[in-house]
């Protein structure tokens, strides 16, 4: 397959993917709500830069998805140069791996990223329509999915998330669904459809999972937050094209923190917004 280097929005057009890779960043992966659960301890905390990377010794192209592990390492969906790169929290370099192709340990334009509980990494390889699972060191150990409509069949997966039993769901972006698979990636469900009903999708981009196994999805193409429970039952949305309060313009990430706090990168608008149980 050639390497794809185009995103969609909901109504097919397409863009550069550069254009929503800093959203991803924090929408997609673990490390928002890891960072955000941190800081609702001390209340008042006001945050300062304390570092960058790369440097000199090496860098990225259009870097995609980023995620935090128990240890605090971070790992970092190289996109553009078909790969991940594993950091300390200080930015030392630990390791990397992947380049691009179709094989085991390759990769065609890798987005979203997720660690589960054993340090297991998820990795979102988009343009190969199929999500690859690695050891925290970069070990292949299983992939599945390829290009189709079936279930565990993926068009364009972007985003990735794991409950605290492991399960791993997928917004598997251009079939206007979700997919949840074990671990090992058998296929348990899928839920969604095209359209703008509660439950279906219009090129959903973002997926996280709270506490309580619930699944958020940002419905991109709806301008719209999903809520279900962890086997797809629809409970809420909110949402609806604008730019006031509580409306988007093309969502495309959504990160929950440990108190049920949900935060969505509201792309279109160029904010980040955050809504709260009530």
């Amino acid at each position: 397959m050639q390497s794809v280097k185009m995103m969609y929005r909901g109504d097919n057009s397409a863009i550069p993917l550069a254009i929503c890779v800093l959203v991803l960043v924090a929408a997609t992966c673990a490390v928002l709500p890891a960072l955000i659960a941190d800081s609702q301890s001390l209340p008042g905390n006001t945050y300062t830069f304390a570092l960058k990377w790369p440097n000199q010794q090496w860098s990225f192209k259009e870097p995609c998805g980023v995620a935090v592990d128990g240890l605090g390492d971070v790992y970092v969906a190289d996109w553009g140069n078909d790969r991940i790169q594993k950091f300390t929290s200080n930015s030392v370099f630990l390791t990397a791996w992947g380049n691009g192709g179709s094989g085991p340990g390759q990769f065609n334009a890798p987005c979203g990223i997720a660690i589960d509980g054993s340090g297991d990494v998820y990795v979102t390889d988009m343009g190969n329509d199929r999500i690859q699972k690695f050891t925290s060191n970069g070990v292949f150990l299983t992939q599945w999915g390829s290009g189709g409509t079936g279930p565990g069949q993926f068009s364009w997966p972007e985003g990735v998330a794991v409950d605290g039993v492991g399960d791993i769901y997928v917004a598997d972006t251009l079939n206007n669904r979700v997919q949840e698979f074990t671990s090992e990636g058998v296929f348990l469900r899928g839920w969604g459809s095209q359209g703008k009903g509660n439950g279906q999708f219009n090129a959903p981009c973002g997926v996280a999972v709270d506490g309580f196994g619930n699944v958020y999805v940002a419905d991109t193409g709806n301008n719209r937050i999903q809520k279900f429970t962890s086997v797809g039952v629809f409970l809420t949305v909110w949402g609806g094209l604008g730019s006031g309060d509580g409306q988007f313009s093309s969502p495309w990430g959504v990160a929950v923190d440990s108190r049920g706090n949900v935060y969505v990168a509201d792309t279109g608008n160029n904010r980040i917004q955050k809504f709260v149980i009530s």
